[in-house]
């Protein structure tokens, strides 16, 4: 969880939470309390002295003792006390002599609760371990006693501001904290690392190979050091309304970031932004919200992570409370003993804002609405906001409530008691429109437990607030985030979220559609509603910040035409009668019930082939090859298949007679694929001696050559009379054949239609089922869209590192998938030429073929890989051959596969029922 994360590096009592807002601290003495009037007997108090903007705290070592805080505005006198001699003659330590009004009592007795103020004159004595520090620490108390004494808010802020800046002037970063000496600094800089309700002032500074973050007063420790490899997000944050925020994340999914950063200066925050960016552009995908939503809309993202990916390119952070991550209410039942996520009604209506949910509310606020002056809104408080965040996480982040309300917790009756209240009062409520975070749909269900046993307090019905009540239909916390979460990813919230996001990140956020769709907020929740800089008076300037923080602000808009609908197939029912198994794809005799089987194919029958692809089992292996086996091919009524090979030979496998009948070589070079032409009589070939070979499967021999290409042809494919041939001489070339007529086993003509140019070798090819585009992976990594009637190419991206194995359209052919020997798998969008999704697997993936989320694979091991490429994992590992799996084929029912490898064997796999 967020707030826990933020608090890993520290185990002592004291916290940044301790300070106000918008308070520093920046330094620390070890020192001792002693009574003002002293007497040898009494007991002098350990502990560590720390100096803060606006305070005093001093932290005794014992932990039964509370800290004690002074705030600096209370105080009367400071004073430096020189060293004398005591009663008792012995030396008395020079002193820092405080008279206040007021201290603050926190953690008495190491318990977690709210601060005890006390009033009236007081006077404290401090004893500084190191004597010669005290007339300093009292100087920099005097300064900034003044500083808290000015009439002027903005005058507090300038001083104390003055003081923080000297103090980063006369500091600079360490470079003993470098990991290597080898190390060379690119940029160091001030800045401040944030985290929720405080930022720690320090320097950064970045190199080769780290970032580093020096805290000004050496907390939570000296330094703290992000490797730049395993950075995986950076974005750009404005932060208190202006462009001064960096966050590093070195997670994919997770929304907690590993630092905030809060620079003073634009121009620093993008010098190291570049500069990572630029490290980073190699092994990290530059992230935008058109890409995450067709990673979205086609599956390949849950509703959670778009959600959070979106949050994320927003400007929202955990370390920021006004820009918490913001999530929506999905269920709109709280009250039944049984959730039915089948019925509509179960689900809240997301094409409405929380505020319209209710027709009477809303007609309530449209009134009042109408006789506002301009500029009019129609809710005066906000979905989103620091108080918000807090009334949902207090139980695990009771420093926070206490830090955000001045040492209180809120009044029993208002606090976060139940899940069904809450959503009675935001859609019943005059002022309450508020929506989730992140942790209603995560897995950490702590924040609905007082697991520290927090005194809440009383409600007004007697009861003490204790863990968060549950709806009816949940046994426990962890059931209730089981059950919200399934809620989230159902068929009905997949088919409406879009309308939410319109709301929240889209284009009804703001002008005629935002007010149309009754979403109009504030003014000063808007990003660019208000230039604070240009605020001359600064109390008046200070005072709008603290009030647009506060209140919550509106995330920068994403989209500014409506967001598509997620593509949401039915999940088919997968009970099947027996003759849909039929023995089609078994490579048993030729029957009746095979033809049959590949006649009444359906759309549902590759569906449930692929939902059952894990139960693939080997029916028969055979060695018939001397060498690695490049291409295979069936004939239609599946009773041969075709295989090449490096040892130059194509051969003819007998399904009847388990054995080899026919071996043909048509040179002395390697064939590197084979196909069956739609006649169901001739299989071509493809050689490294650059020709094509037609071979006559009635007659036995070869019937035709094409010498077409002036390096080794690499791959071939067939649609209609067209024939693509791709080559290491780095073209595409696309024949148009016309055969003579006087017989089939006569020469056919071949006239070159175009030839696609590449800036390398192409190693593969393939095209769509309408035969209207055509892909091509080339040896430097690059994969190419080309459209097949213009002959022009359409996308070209440069998505790998290494040689191209093999690529192929989804079923619908808005994806391509690719292959290649950086052992990656990398799904495109073939509109936008975007990268949606993209797999680092353990070894190379040689060939395969995919339904559009599940990929059948074959690997550099051997083995079949079946993946899942929702979740990026390999859901069945299949052992097949003893070397790389090279070749592969599928029926078009999806229940036959037989695959060739570098062992020079060829297996035949049947689906199993």
């Amino acid at each position: 969880m967020a707030f826990l994360k933020t608090q890993e590096r520290t185990k002592e009592r004291f916290s940044l939470l301790l300070l106000d807002l918008e308070e520093y601290y920046f330094e620390q003495h070890t020192a001792y309390h002693v009574p003002s009037s002293f007497k040898k007997d009494q007991r002098r108090t350990r502990g560590s002295f720390k100096v803060c903007s606006r305070s005093i705290i001093f932290e005794p070592d014992d932990l039964a003792e509370p800290i004690l805080k002074i705030p600096l505005r209370d105080c009367q006198k400071i004073e430096f006390v020189e060293e004398g001699k005591n009663p008792f003659n012995d030396p008395r330590p020079p002193a820092v002599s405080v008279s206040c009004e007021q201290v603050i009592y926190i953690k008495e007795s190491n318990v977690l609760a709210p601060y005890r103020n006390e009033r009236g004159s007081k006077q404290l004595t401090f004893h500084l371990e190191v004597w010669s520090k005290t007339e300093d620490v009292v100087q920099t108390l005097l300064q900034l006693h003044r500083a808290s004494r000015l009439e002027k808010l903005g005058d507090q802020t300038a001083m104390i501001a003055a003081n923080l800046q000297s103090r980063l002037a006369r500091a600079s970063f360490d470079k003993n904290y470098f990991q290597q000496v080898t190390e060379r600094p690119h940029m160091e800089c001030a800045v401040e690392m944030v985290t929720p309700l405080v930022s720690n002032p320090g320097h950064v500074c970045i190199t080769d190979e780290n970032l580093y973050f020096q805290p000004l007063n050496g907390y939570p420790e000296h330094v703290i050091q992000i490797k730049l490899h395993s950075v995986r997000r950076i974005y750009k944050r404005r932060h208190g309304l202006r462009p001064l925020g960096l966050e590093v994340f070195c997670t994919e999914n997770d929304f907690c970031s590993d630092i905030y950063l809060k620079f003073y200066s634009t121009t620093d925050r993008d010098d190291i932004y570049f500069y990572m960016a630029s490290f980073l552009e190699n092994h990290v995908t530059e992230h935008t919200a058109d890409g995450y939503m067709l990673q979205w809309q086609r599956g390949h993202l849950s509703n959670y992570q778009y959600l959070l990916h979106l949050n994320n390119l927003a400007d929202r952070s955990c370390n920021d409370l006004s820009q918490y991550p913001v999530f929506p209410w999905v269920i709109a039942d709280y009250t039944s003993t049984q959730l039915d996520t089948t019925s509509a009604a179960t689900f809240r209506d997301l094409s409405k804002p929380v505020g319209a949910l209710n027709r009477e509310r809303l007609e309530q606020l449209l009134a009042r609405y109408q006789g506002m002056p301009e500029p009019r809104f129609m809710y005066g408080s906000h979905y989103s906001s620091p108080g918000y965040v807090l009334f949902y996480l207090v139980r695990v982040a009771p420093e926070h409530m206490l830090c955000l309300q001045n040492g209180r917790f809120d009044h029993a009756d208002r606090m976060f008691n139940s899940i069904a209240e809450t959503w009675k009062n935001c859609l019943e409520g005059a002022t309450d429109f508020k929506e989730l975070i992140p942790e209603f749909y995560g897995s950490d269900c702590s924040f609905l437990k007082n697991k520290l046993s927090l005194d809440l307090g009383r409600r007004q019905n007697g009861r003490l607030v204790g863990d968060v009540v549950l709806p009816p239909w949940a046994s426990d916390p962890s059931d209730f985030l089981q059950k919200h979460k399934a809620a989230l990813e159902s068929q009905y919230v997949s088919e409406h979220l879009h309308e939410w996001i319109d709301l929240v990140f889209g284009y009804k956020q703001k002008g005629d559609e935002a007010r149309a769709a009754h979403n109009v907020f504030h003014p000063l929740t808007y990003e660019g509603s208000i230039d604070c800089d240009s605020i001359g008076d600064p109390d008046e300037r200070i005072g709008m910040l603290t009030q647009i923080l506060e209140f919550g602000q509106t995330p920068t808009q994403l989209f500014t035409s409506p967001h598509p609908q997620r593509i949401t197939p039915c999940v088919p029912n997968i009970t099947r009668s027996p003759s849909v198994n039929s023995p089609g794809g078994e490579l048993s005799p030729a029957s009746q019930n095979e033809d049959s089987s590949f006649e009444d194919l359906t759309e549902e029958s590759r569906k449930l082939a692929w939902a059952n692809m894990g139960t693939l089992s080997r029916i028969s292996s055979h060695k018939i090859h001397k060498e690695t086996v490049t291409g295979i091919a069936v004939t239609q009524d599946g009773a041969a298949v075709f295989s090449t090979s490096q040892d130059s030979t194509l051969k003819m496998f007998s399904r009847e007679l388990k054995d080899f009948q026919r071996s043909m070589s048509f040179s002395n070079m390697a064939l590197s694929s084979c196909l069956m032409l739609a006649d169901g009589k001739t299989v071509a070939c493809s050689s490294w001696d650059n020709n094509v070979y037609f071979y006559s499967v009635p007659y036995g021999r070869r019937q035709d050559t094409l010498m077409g290409h002036d390096d080794a042809v690499s791959e071939i494919r067939w649609f209609d009379d067209r024939l693509f041939t791709a080559s290491w001489d780095s073209t595409v070339k696309v024949w148009q054949c016309a055969s003579d007529g006087s017989s089939s086993h006569k020469r056919s003509e071949f006239q070159l239609l175009a030839e696609l140019e590449h800036d390398a070798g192409v190693n593969t090819i393939s095209l769509n089922p309408a035969g209207t585009l055509l892909v091509s992976g080339c040896k430097d990594g690059a994969v190419s869209i080309w459209d097949t009637s213009t002959h022009k190419v359409l996308q070209q991206i440069r998505c790998h590192t290494g040689t191209v194995h093999h690529t192929a359209f989804s079923p619908d052919s808005r994806h391509i998938l690719s292959v290649a020997a950086d052992s990656c798998m990398k799904v495109i969008d073939v509109q936008t030429g975007m990268m949606i999704s993209h797999v680092k697997a353990e070894e190379e993936q040689r060939c395969f073929y995919w339904d559009g989320n599940s990929v059948l694979c074959g690997g550099q091991s051997g083995d079949l890989l079946l993946w899942d490429l929702l979740s990026s994992t390999v859901t069945k590992r299949i052992p097949a051959h003893s070397g790389a799996v090279t070749a592969m084929w599928m029926n078009d029912l999806c229940t036959t596969v037989i695959t060739g490898g570098e062992d020079r064997q060829m297996i035949l796999w049947k689906l199993q029922s």
